[in-house]
């Protein structure tokens, strides 16, 4: 006969770890991100700007989709913005690649960020992306080179630059549109080196356990605030920035009003100083002596 402690069940501590991750703020707020009614780019393009005129292609392969790009007027103040766009039915999605760009969609970007440098417009960019397009096509159109020389042209742009991720800020993919003066996410946004689900994958050979992994990313906007990396949060309507577009998109004015004003009296040296000595300090947590 068995004893009372054989018919025990084993191993219980993950079981409750686990259900006390998908209970989780970080958990609850990857979802947020990921609703499937969240407004995306164009969703804030068209309430906060007039007259945007988007502009396409790479001039070296073709238009990407999953990166929308153009010139508006902010409260009569000309700039550039450069989204990531997300799709909302199938159709859509499949038509924007799922919000994953690919090396013709940063390559696009940054010629209309350079235009906007050109002629001293300060530029905007949304994030929101899973990451970059992984697929064979964009590896062989050198999907890391793209990445890279945006990081590096961005960081010495001579424009005012502003990043809000908006949504999910996927690894590099994210991050090659997020060298800014100002970075700001809103409320329920995650920003994160990888996803949860292929972190899980990796470190806990499980990705269902990606609950888990959330928690352990620290990839919420209340997370990266405390840690140095993103210059403030910009609050959501109850519930979500889905459940009241408008107000999201007016609390996103605001933050980007008071930012516009904060660099606009800033020379081209003093832009490219900042956003170096911004980005050299992530990460440095310790002091000699």
């Amino acid at each position: 006969m068995s004893s009372e402690v054989d018919k025990q069940p084993r191993n219980p501590e993950p079981a409750k770890d686990a259900d006390a991750a998908l209970s989780s703020p970080h958990w609850q707020r990857v979802q947020l991100a990921r609703h499937p009614k969240r407004p995306h780019a164009l969703d804030y393009i068209q309430r906060l700007f007039t007259d945007f005129q988007e502009l396409h292609g790479d001039r070296r392969f073709g238009d990407d989709p999953a990166i929308v790009c153009g010139m508006a007027f902010f409260e009569g103040q000309p700039l550039m913005v450069v989204g990531q766009q997300k799709g909302r039915d199938t159709k859509q999605k499949l038509y924007r690649n799922f919000g994953m760009p690919k090396p013709e969609g940063y390559r696009k970007a940054m010629r209309v960020m350079e235009l906007a440098a050109k002629f001293n417009r300060p530029i905007l960019t949304l994030l929101d992306t899973p990451g970059a397009y992984p697929g064979i096509d964009a590896e062989e159109r050198g999907q890391a080179e793209a990445i890279a020389n945006n990081l590096r042209e961005m960081s010495r742009l001579a424009s005012p630059v502003i990043s809000i991720c908006i949504g999910e800020g996927g690894s590099g993919g994210a991050l090659a549109l997020g060298v800014g003066n100002r970075i700001f996410m809103l409320e329920n946004a995650i920003y994160s080196v990888i996803s949860p689900e292929s972190c899980a994958a990796i470190i806990y050979r499980d990705a269902s356990k990606a609950a888990l992994a959330a928690s352990a990313l620290r990839l919420t906007a209340q997370d990266l605030l405390g840690l140095g990396l993103i210059d403030g949060i910009i609050p959501e309507p109850p519930g979500g920035a889905h459940t009241d577009p408008a107000q999201a998109a007016e609390n996103v004015r605001q933050t980007l009003r008071q930012a516009l004003s904060e660099l606009a009296g800033l020379s081209a040296t003093e832009l490219i100083e900042q956003r170096y000595t911004k980005f050299r300090q992530m990460g440095c947590f310790f002091a000699e002596g």
